[in-house]
């Protein structure tokens, strides 16, 4: 624990004194933003074959060899165009953009998304405001990674400007996550203000994990990451190793809990530091590191692809890694107006902006930063307790009236599940549970319909679970509860027989519950 303390203390230190001043030639501003890009765009390209191929282990022999084409992968990429989309609401609206104006973009975007964007979008459109769309209460993703690898736009445009940074990443953030969700997003971005003016990839990460508050989870397991490398400068493997053992648990996703699959955000986000910390500046092993982590494994070594793109330059990113650029300079990402040359000059733009608001200068070619100290936000947190069960479908404690269907499923790892679905009014699923939290796990459908949910025999809430035009979507949280009383509870869900609004049915479907105990 001394050592961990240590540790924030003195990176702290490093961030908390000034503010000062740094200067940076136009061209070199441009070529670390281009860099940024750049590094995004191979880090997942990189890592795309692998997402999620390794959960709870190192990915271990060949990865697929990489060619300077392979890049092209990136213009499809929600790491990309969801970052990019996020930054158009800034170039629109201007600097001071809220909450809500985040929202109104993510609301009527038409991409596919997924665990908190996802849940987050679901809640704008149901007239949940922008700044609380990824509260808990809405939201069973909150610590999901969405926000995390969205944020990248932000530090990029905010050369040493971590209270900047922390403001736009508070009020983008919370569209979809909350507390640790959000704080990954404010971790990647600090790492990227910092890596302007930074050549250390450790005090990088240090200047990120100031910008988080030191008390919460996110910035223990960063903390405990930068322990261990000190204690292990040599070994990633063994630092991965400590880090599985110690943070690889407890994941809230109704896809995740009890199971080796985790999309939390800080578990990722200790992937990541990995990566820069023994990558050592080099391009190649930064993205192996990170990509090797597992999990979200093109997420991953996008951001520190991004980070070290910053600290490099475009210029100095190895032609066998940046070859393929070039050819796809000018070709728009998916979703957005934005090729790789357009988003450079936005972003430049906004650098500038911002530089200036902030006290800084822009002089003919010459560009003086006023420095920010760093300034943590309020600490936010959300307990929903420990997943301590799932109880299928066919388990004895649960209870159907009404005309349930079954059908057999699969989970994401391949295992069965019981489905049940009912459409009819009236039909009703009843569960017993001992426990401080629940989820109910199901799909949302094309054919969705609503019903009613009552907790412990009052009403809780009218649901619905209509796909908004997406597809059969499987594996959502399509009711929870949080902070019960550790006990006995009942849940009963009687399903209406109605469609939700474009809804084609009044379907409701059912995989299982998820207890969680504290």
């Amino acid at each position: 624990m001394r050592i961990l303390t240590l540790s924030i203390c003195f990176a702290a230190s490093l961030y908390a004194a000034g503010p000062a001043s740094r200067e940076m030639s136009r061209a070199e501003l441009r070529d670390r933003i281009e860099g940024a890009w750049a590094g995004q765009m191979i880090g997942v390209s990189y890592g795309a074959p692998t997402e999620f191929k390794a959960q709870g282990r190192i990915l271990e022999g060949d990865l697929p060899k990489w060619t300077p084409g392979r890049v092209s992968n990136s213009l499809g990429q929600d790491d990309l165009y969801v970052d990019m989309t996020f930054a158009k609401v800034l170039d629109d609206k201007g600097l001071g953009a809220t909450s809500d104006d985040f929202g109104a973009m993510f609301r009527d975007s038409k991409y596919a998304l997924w665990h908190a964007n996802m849940e987050g979008r679901r809640a704008l459109k149901r007239g949940v405001p922008g700044h609380l769309s990824g509260n808990p209460k809405y939201n069973a993703h909150a610590d999901d990674i969405d926000f995390q690898i969205e944020a990248d736009f932000i530090g990029v445009m905010a050369p040493g400007l971590y209270r900047s940074s922390n403001d736009i990443a508070l009020r983008a953030g919370r569209v979809m996550n909350y507390g640790d969700g959000v704080y990954g997003g404010m971790f990647v971005s600090c790492m990227y203000s910092a890596a302007f003016f930074e050549s250390d990839p450790r005090r990088v990460v240090e200047a990120g994990l100031t910008c988080i508050p030191a008390k919460s989870p996110y910035a223990r397991l960063i903390s405990d990451v930068l322990a261990w490398h000190k204690q292990n400068p040599s070994d990633w493997k063994k630092t991965w190793q400590l880090l599985h053992d110690k943070w690889d648990r407890d994941d809230a996703c109704p896809v995740g809990a009890l199971t080796d699959y985790n999309i939390d955000a800080k578990l990722n986000g200790g992937f990541i530091a990995l990566g820069l910390l023994y990558g050592e500046r080099d391009f190649f092993k930064t993205l192996d590191i990170s990509t090797r982590a597992g999990q979200d494994s093109d997420c991953n070594p996008a951001s520190a692809g991004g980070i070290l793109g910053v600290m490099l330059g475009y210029k100095a990113i190895p032609e066998e890694w940046k070859g393929g650029i070039p050819a796809i300079a000018d070709q728009k990402f998916r979703f957005t107006d934005f090729s790789f040359r357009t988003i450079v000059e936005s972003t430049e733009k906004r650098a500038l902006a911002l530089i200036q608001k902030t006290g800084g200068r822009v002089e003919g070619d010459r560009v003086t930063v006023k420095l920010e100290t760093v300034r943590p936000p309020k600490l936010e947190l959300w307990n929903p307790g420990r997943p301590a069960e799932r109880i299928g479908t066919g388990d004895a404690r649960w209870t159907w009236k009404g005309a349930w269907k079954e059908a057999e499923g699969k989970r994401r790892d391949g295992s069965p599940r019981g489905v049940k679905t009912a459409a009819e009014k009236g039909a009703e699923a009843a569960l017993a549970f001992d426990g401080a939290g629940i989820m109910i796990s199901g799909s949302y459908l094309p054919a969705g319909g609503t019903a009613d949910v009552y907790l412990d025999g009052k009403l809780d809430r009218r649901i619905d679970v209509y796909s908004d035009g997406d597809g059969a979507r499987g594996g959502n949280a399509i009711w929870h509860a949080w902070g019960l009383k550790n006990g006995n509870h009942t849940v009963r869900l009687v399903v209406r027989g109605e469609p939700f609004r474009e809804s084609k049915g009044s379907e409701i479907s059912i995989d299982d519950a998820i207890v969680f105990r504290r």
